[in-house]
């Protein structure tokens, strides 16, 4: 029988409670991954106009594609982390953030030499001659940037982990001024610093990112918190066996990621192929859609760590409650998300551009339909967190390689060009697969829950120390 809306409230309001203690400070850390570009677009759009625009939302989309691979895969470390944590177990800590920083490295060169290649031959996408010459030097420059934006996501794993998260939060907050002030600076032109345009936000973007990483490894190895776990005996201990436990359970999730970020990616590719309008009212609403999906992620994040955590104490009971809050919590989040872009879609959009009554038009249709989506993003993401917790990698990445290269990439080129939809058949085509993801990672997620086999832990809930 279902419990009585008050009693349900009552069991979990302590594991909401603690769920969003732990994800605020990581979902603005987060947000700091995507808001570069954001931050990059706002100006870009304001003082270069919508064709430049347009080429630094493809480069920056088409970077992020490939980095995201990293991004995605190293998060399983603060998973690891946090159940090291919960059987008091510093050593293996250490050898895991350590193991981070390798794999970080390794995915820095394989996939910035990636993002090489692909600006080298960014006339494969079939943009217009100046978006084609503009994205690519872009990306040259943002490829640049991977190496101390892995490093930075590797080394925060160790602070979410054990749950320090504000750290990434203060050092990301100041990375997003930097990176405002820089390109303000560099792309008109400020003092002695020229005016480098477009280039200019690309540069702004790689010195944050040089900040994020410098300052987060300054203070794991200053603070007085972390000693514990840096003690001089334990930087003798191998690190082989875990950097391969990262990588066989961090590449699928980085996949997973790349799947859904690969969607949208060529999803602009596709858009692009409709005209230079659309292509920057696609990025303007892309842009607004994937600053709420970076919060889901946080919360993801969290499930992540507090199932784990639960998986390491033996207490099934843990794992479904910790895993139930953040699905309650991401619902609750992305109601209010889509309830803005339905409502104030043409006062968003003015954010960006206002001199183009066209593009304006595009992208106001366009962030109602990101309105529409934001549940199935918020549920699907919030899942993968839960499955990451129980170290189930293998399925989900299928899943989401189903949902989004079968489901909603076909969908939404049939849609745009035989059904002539235009851009809004692109956002139909993404509405699909997103959903489709949601339905199939949550029902793996609680049946998974259901077969684990951990004794029941009733009357003996885990009170997470206050973040």
């Amino acid at each position: 029988m279902l419990a009585a809306p008050r009693s349900w409230l009552s069991i979990y309001r302590t594991e909401i409670a603690d769920t969003l203690r732990l994800s605020i400070p990581i979902i603005i850390a987060q947000l700091g991954v995507v808001l570069m570009g954001v931050t990059d677009n706002l100006f870009v759009g304001r003082l270069l106009g919508a064709v430049s625009l347009g080429a630094a939302g493809l480069a920056n989309s088409l970077s992020f594609l490939l980095s995201g691979i990293g991004v995605g895969a190293l998060p399983v470390v603060a998973a690891l982390v946090s159940k090291a944590r919960s059987q008091n177990d510093p050593a293996t800590i250490n050898r895991l953030f350590r193991a981070g920083l390798q794999v970080a490295l390794l995915l820095s060169v394989t996939l910035g030499g990636l993002s090489l290649v692909l600006a080298y031959n960014f006339d494969l996408f079939g943009q217009t001659p100046e978006v084609t010459r503009l994205a690519r030097d872009f990306m040259l420059i943002l490829s640049a940037s991977v190496l101390p934006l892995l490093i930075f996501v590797a080394a925060r794993q160790l602070c979410d982990g054990l749950r320090y998260p504000r750290v990434a939060m203060a050092i990301t907050l100041s990375a997003l001024l930097i990176n405002a002030v820089f390109n303000y600076v560099l792309i008109q032109g400020v003092g002695p610093f020229p005016a480098l345009g477009l280039m200019g936000s690309a540069l702004s973007t790689l010195i944050s990112r040089v900040f994020m990483a410098s300052a987060m490894l300054l203070y794991i190895y200053k603070a007085e918190r972390f000693k514990a776990y840096m003690q001089p005996d334990f930087r003798s201990l191998p690190t082989t066996g875990d950097v391969w436990t990262i990588l066989r359970l961090g590449v699928p999730g980085g996949l997973t990621f790349f799947f859904e970020i690969a969607t949208f990616s060529l999803a602009v590719v596709i858009v692009g192929w409709l005209g230079e309008d659309q292509l920057a009212a696609h990025q303007i609403a892309i842009n607004m859609a994937s600053v709420t999906y970076m919060m889901a992620t946080g919360i993801s994040s969290a499930a992540a760590i507090r199932v784990s955590a639960a998986v390491g104490r033996g207490s099934q009971e843990g794992v479904l409650k910790a895993g139930i809050a953040a699905f309650l919590l991401s619902v609750s989040f992305m109601s209010l998300a889509a309830l803005l872009f339905l409502t104030a879609n043409d006062w968003l959009v003015t954010l960006y551009i206002r001199d183009s009554p066209a593009v304006m038009t595009i992208a106001a249709s366009l962030v109602i339909m990101a309105g529409f989506f934001q549940l199935s993003d918020g549920v699907q993401v919030v899942a993968l967190g839960g499955l990451r917790g129980l170290a189930d990698v293998n399925v989900p990445t299928l899943i989401t390689l189903f949902a989004y290269w079968v489901v909603a990439l076909p969908l939404s080129y049939v849609l745009a060009f035989p059904f002539k939809m235009d851009a809004i058949g692109v956002w139909i085509g993404l509405l699909a697969g997103l959903t489709m993801a949601a339905v199939l990672l949550t029902w793996r997620f609680f049946r998974r829950v259901k077969r684990t086999n951990l004794p029941t832990q009733t009357g003996q809930e885990w009170t997470a120390s206050a973040v």
